[in-house]
């Protein structure tokens, strides 16, 4: 079997955070976060990486985090395009928002030839999240047998401003039954609250596990994405042709629903963190440095 394939979803742009947050320093040496998810991942045993990124974006990505990776890992670029379609099908006219992260999964279809795991390229994970991943997708699971790295809620939230989540529901054996999209949840005095019409709010736990898009697959998930897109085309344009995304935690709600998988919830308990907002920034900053302080990382990732 081939070794298992690390696969970062960089090609979109943070419309909160007003920029490139693919590509924004935040190391003491100008590190950005996808320097450390590398750095994680090969750790971890990860040799191959697939970057999604788009053609605007490509030289500038390449500077940044690019070659410095291909001096450790086998690289491959994967580019997401608006008109990257099954043939008949056509970008809507107007639309310039990208068409989520399973339609960017699905551009990889060419290279997927071995289990992978999908991260946000926006996000910090852990190291223990990656070790773990790899140590499942390394154990040849059958088609189909799924898995995902599930965070502490509260270990999640942002202290800036609002975050959406997908909080998970699991059952006795460890394995998943669904994810729900909370679009909208906040950190209060009374923990952390959900809300979905800006009036009404819900509560949550902060150990309620919620998914961060670090899923690992076989395979055969990149078809059952292939097979899919058709329908979720049609849906969006009769709902909403300009926004309307395929997304990966939708792809695997539906084949859990259908029978037609299963997902092993693979438990972390390192911190999470990202950026959301600008405001983010300097608390992302000061993560890392402590965990430099600490001896995790060294203060210059590719000295």
């Amino acid at each position: 079997m081939q070794k298992p394939i690390l696969v970062v979803m960089a090609a979109g742009i943070g419309s909160r955070f007003g920029g490139l947050k693919q590509m924004t320093p935040f190391g003491r040496n100008g590190e950005g976060l996808i320097d450390y998810s590398i750095y994680d991942a090969k750790q971890a045993g990860f040799e191959r990486v697939i970057f999604i990124i788009n053609h605007r974006i490509e030289n500038d990505f390449r500077d940044f985090i690019g070659h410095k990776a291909e001096e450790v890992m086998d690289v491959q670029y994967v580019f997401q395009e608006l008109d990257k379609l099954p043939e008949g099908l056509k970008v809507p006219t107007e639309r310039i928002k990208p068409w989520g992260t399973a339609h960017a999964v699905l551009c990889c279809k060419p290279y997927i030839d071995a289990p992978f795991c999908t991260i946000n390229g926006d996000d910090f994970y852990g190291r223990s999240a990656y070790q773990t991943i790899y140590q499942y997708l390394a154990s040849s699971p059958k088609p189909s047998q799924y898995s995902m790295v599930g965070f502490e809620l509260g270990k999640t939230l942002s202290e800036s401003g609002h975050v959406s989540r997908g909080v998970c529901s699991i059952n006795d054996d460890g394995m998943l039954n669904h994810v729900i999209e909370r679009l909208h949840i906040i950190n209060s005095v009374d923990g952390p609250l959900y809300t979905e019409d800006n009036h009404t709010y819900h509560r949550l736990s902060y150990d309620d596990i919620v998914s961060m898009n670090m899923w690992g697959f076989t395979p055969d998930y990149i078809d059952r994405l292939d097979e899919g897109f058709a329908a979720f085309y049609r849906e969006a344009m009769t709902t909403n042709p300009l926004k309307h995304e395929y997304l990966l935690p939708t792809v695997v709600g539906s084949l859990l629903k259908e029978g037609k998988c299963s997902v092993k919830v693979l438990r972390s308990s390192d911190r999470w963190f990202g950026v959301t907002n600008p405001s983010d920034t300097p608390i992302v900053k000061e993560n890392l440095a402590q965990l430099s302080d600490s001896g995790v990382y060294p203060n210059n990732l590719w000295a």
